[in-house]
């Protein structure tokens, strides 16, 4: 499936890639880190942050890079909230927009619903298990039987809602994508690179961006590693050169 087509049933911006997770405290900071980081990544992400400090500037941000931008608010409340939140995202001229999964059926299909009517492009991405939570922790919210099952539920929940774009960890990618197929746009935060865990790494479920490409994911989603270099045009240069590494040797494993 080629990124037109993706484009034209509103599922993706376009096939995919790296997305830089602009998770800085204003503004100015953000706007420093994505004009150093130029076109060396292809998609921006804005989050909760971000967009309480600055609100609708923040969407703005591709403009220096002409870059889409994935709002990252993980919408969760009651349907009618959710549909209105949605309408004005697109307004902003976000090409993606993340839901959690756990808000129901409802709520999904009336995010999905409003973002198809108006026409933007915008997709909605579902939430279903946060990169931060591990089996301990599901259990202790009262969900038995790990995280990889109750991802596959949520999921299934969403699509069934008209939501066809997912987030979760890198160790569930695998699985979504037997379970949803190829039209399915898997989005993956927790992206690393291939050295340990910083000190204060609060996910749990993270992974290399070859191993994530191998695994079946689309947009790679990589804050850290890129904010915190020196060289911040560099470090997202060298993990995208690993993700074209990743899929070249994919494409050949499958000729």
């Amino acid at each position: 499936m080629n990124g037109d087509e993706r484009r034209g049933d509103g599922r993706a911006a376009h096939v995919g890639g790296l997305a830089f997770a602009v998770d800085l405290p204003d503004l100015g900071a953000a706007r420093e880190a994505v004009g150093a980081i130029g076109d060396a990544v292809d998609m921006l992400k804005v989050g909760l942050e971000l967009f309480v400090e600055a609100g609708p500037d923040a969407v703005r941000l591709g403009e220096l890079t002409d870059r889409p931008v994935f709002l990252d608010l993980k919408l969760h409340d009651i349907p009618e909230t959710v549909d209105r939140a949605v309408a004005r995202a697109c307004a902003l001229g976000a090409r993606l927009l993340t839901v959690h999964a756990s808000g129901g059926g409802a709520m999904l299909e009336r995010a999905a619903s409003r973002a198809t009517r108006e026409g933007t492009g915008l997709s909605i991405v579902a939430v279903t298990v946060l990169t931060s939570l591990d089996d301990v922790d599901l259990s202790g919210m009262g969900v038995d039987g790990g995280v990889e099952p109750h991802v596959l539920r949520l999921a299934r929940l969403a699509w069934s809602a008209g939501v066809r774009a997912f987030v979760s960890s890198p160790r569930e990618v695998v699985r979504l994508r037997g379970e949803l197929g190829p039209s399915a746009l898997l989005v993956t935060p927790g992206i690393r690179p291939s050295v340990a865990a910083s000190p204060g790494e609060d996910q749990k479920r993270v992974a290399t961006a070859s191993q994530a490409v191998r695994d079946g994911a689309d947009w790679l989603v990589v804050g850290r590693p890129i904010r915190d270099a020196r060289d911040r045009r560099a470090a997202a240069e060298a993990i995208r050169v690993e993700i074209a590494k990743a899929r070249a040797e994919q494409g050949r494993a499958t000729a």
